[in-house]
């Protein structure tokens, strides 16, 4: 039986800086426009800051000496697509800061956790464990507010579901809250696998069972989010359970027993909708089938992107631009910036080379991760399995989304990984490195003080842009507040909307409808962009903004679409946006 006690190799500070990290960010329900999640973004951005600074102190002599691995060489590639995206592809300097900066806080977590020792390793993730789990079970309170009495939901403590019968969480997307869910599964079985639950009761029937019952709150909580993910989620936890003889006989039994619970979990559900005009949003989204149809052509047209450009790609960041100028007549109708899926995005932005190497290396950690997690017995052994689940639920979501573009999942699946793939133990060579050590443990209170510099920097930068849009009493006008705006360090394309959708049809607002449009693409910008270009004279590229426009078959456009079939329209006088253009127009054209 696993010791209760913890070895106690970390101090207070840094486990209530992993507590802070991993459970506040999911948490916070305020959000300020333009952006609903920003602020827990940056929350775990600081936290981890906070974790980096107090870790420093944690590390001993030799301990982050040849570190270099695939995960570590995967980060930096990729820490460098930003930028050459920006000196290739024009990708505005503003996003290549924000992408490379969080790039980056990844590529020093992975590099960090990596230098852990042996002892350490099993410490600091189960400090990360008793985050994720708390997260989870405040989660599961959100959850059952927003399903059974929603109308508690005030926006700002607890978020209100925009999808009756479903929870969403204070992160406001289902199949995000269902990936935290999976994690505080994974945490609980650490947990729970080492007798730490021990303090709740003293006898051990009871003990025994606070792990499946946290698991049954938490498959619980999955059915409420109808997330066809976290459903999958659920069964590889039971795949888990039956491949892995290390875990104790108890734990076993209680993963294996979770597709149990996502049936009744089910049926009670289907008992309490029938039970009355509840919405039970969970059977609804299962007859889509196994695959949403608007993400399976996202797919598609990402697929026909990258045979255009196989060995380049069409540069980070640029997919959402080079979708939106593309032509295709049966694309689906929403607005993506995105493939939902981590090897064709990367396969897309970056091209096959660039994106095999990355893919490659990655793979490569996983199974190193895999390989070190069953070599290792005890606590050591049992933290790297764990460690090596919670990258793996990720990565499996990361196959139908992309929950490790946000920092919140992005740093916690970076440190996990580091703690995976770490190596066993400070060789001889290492320990003769010990008079070196000082320099890289300078240098991990460097980047954790830049991470919580920059994410408090980050708040004041983006209030700047949150002006524009919610202005203050005593408010500049309007054109100043987004000339402010524009002078924001990440997010001046966030203030270029608004110049480009505000102002007058013009060359400014051109100017700024280009330099957004590598962030997002909506209706209302095409219709803004298209009456710029024509403002300019340059109708030939305004004619296919309207091309692409119309492909999307959205309503907020009908009226202006519209005018082109009023009875008794004479073709002479036509407006601009009734033609088609008279040439092919390549994507890059519109950068």
């Amino acid at each position: 039986m696993p010791s209760a006690t913890p070895t106690a190799l970390i101090g207070p500070y840094s486990v209530l800086a992993l507590l802070l990290a991993n459970a506040l960010p999911p948490l916070l329900a305020y959000s300020l426009t333009p952006s609903a999640t920003l602020f827990n973004q940056l929350a775990a951005l600081g936290g981890w800051g906070l974790v980096l600074l107090a870790l420093r102190a944690e590390l001993g002599a030799g301990a982050l000496s040849r570190q270099q691995g695939p995960a570590v060489w995967a980060l930096l590639l990729l820490v460098a697509a930003p930028w050459v995206s920006w000196a290739w592809a024009g990708l505005p300097l503003s996003l290549t800061l924000a992408n490379s900066g969080m790039l980056a806080a990844a590529l020093g977590l992975v590099w960090v956790a990596q230098g852990l020792r042996d002892g350490q390793r099993a410490d600091w993730f189960e400090a990360l464990c008793w985050g994720l789990l708390a997260a989870g079970l405040l989660s599961l309170g959100v959850s059952l507010v927003q399903v059974f009495a929603p109308q508690l939901a005030d926006g700002h403590v607890i978020a209100r579901s925009g999808i009756p019968g479903r929870a969403v969480g204070n992160m406001r997307q289902p199949n995000h809250l269902a990936s935290l869910l999976m994690w505080a599964c994974v945490a609980a079985v650490y947990l729970g696998n080492q007798d730490r639950f021990s303090f709740l009761f003293r006898n051990t029937a009871a003990r025994r069972a606070v792990l499946p019952v946290l698991l049954f709150a938490f498959v619980f909580a999955v059915v409420l989010t109808a997330s066809r993910t976290g459903m999958i989620g659920v069964l590889i936890l039971a795949l888990w359970g039956a491949l892995d003889r290390k875990l104790s006989r108890a734990s076993k039994l209680s993963l294996l027993a979770t597709p149990l619970m996502l049936g009744l979990s089910w049926w009670l559900m289907s008992v309490w909708a029938s039970h009355g005009a509840h919405a039970f949003g969970a059977e609804s989204r299962l007859a889509e089938g196994a695959g949403s149809p608007s993400r399976i052509a996202i797919l598609l047209n990402a697929w026909e992107l990258l045979k255009l450009n196989p060995l380049t790609g069409v540069g980070w960041g640029e997919f959402n631009l080079a979708w939106s100028m593309s032509e295709f007549p049966k694309r689906p109708v929403a607005f993506f910036d995105h493939t939902h899926n981590i090897a064709m995005q990367l396969a897309v932005d970056l091209g096959l080379p660039a994106a095999t190497l990355i893919l490659g290396l990655l793979a490569w950690a996983l199974w190193r991760a895999l390989a070190l997690s069953w070599q290792r017995l005890g606590a050591e052994g049992v933290a790297r399995r764990c460690a090596f689940m919670g990258v793996l639920m990720i990565g499996l979501h990361s196959l139908l989304e992309y929950p490790l573009w946000y920092a919140y999942f992005l740093l916690p699946t970076a440190f996990m990984l580091g703690l995976a793939v770490g190596r066993d133990a400070p060789e001889a060579a290492d320990r003769a490195d010990a008079r070196d050590t000082a320099p890289r443990l300078r240098g991990v209170g460097l980047i954790g003080a830049l991470l919580l510099a920059g994410s408090l920097f980050a708040v004041w930068d983006y209030l700047r842009v949150v002006a524009i849009y919610v202005p203050p009493a005593d408010a500049k006008p309007l054109s100043q507040r987004i000339e402010d705006g524009r002078a924001s360090v990440f997010f001046a394309t966030q203030a270029d909307y608004a110049a480009a959708t505000s102002a007058p049809p013009s060359a400014a607002a051109l100017a700024a409808a280009r330099q957004t449009a590598h962030n997002l693409i909506d209706v209302r910008l095409m219709m803004a962009w298209a009456k710029s270009l024509h403002a300019v004279g340059d109708d030939e590229r305004a004619r296919h903004v309207v091309q692409r426009l119309r492909e999307f078959r959205n309503s907020a456009a009908d009226d202006w679409l519209g005018e082109c079939d009023q009875p008794g329209f004479d073709p002479a006088e036509a407006p601009f946006q009734c033609s088609p253009p008279s040439r092919v127009i390549d994507w890059r054209e519109m950068r």
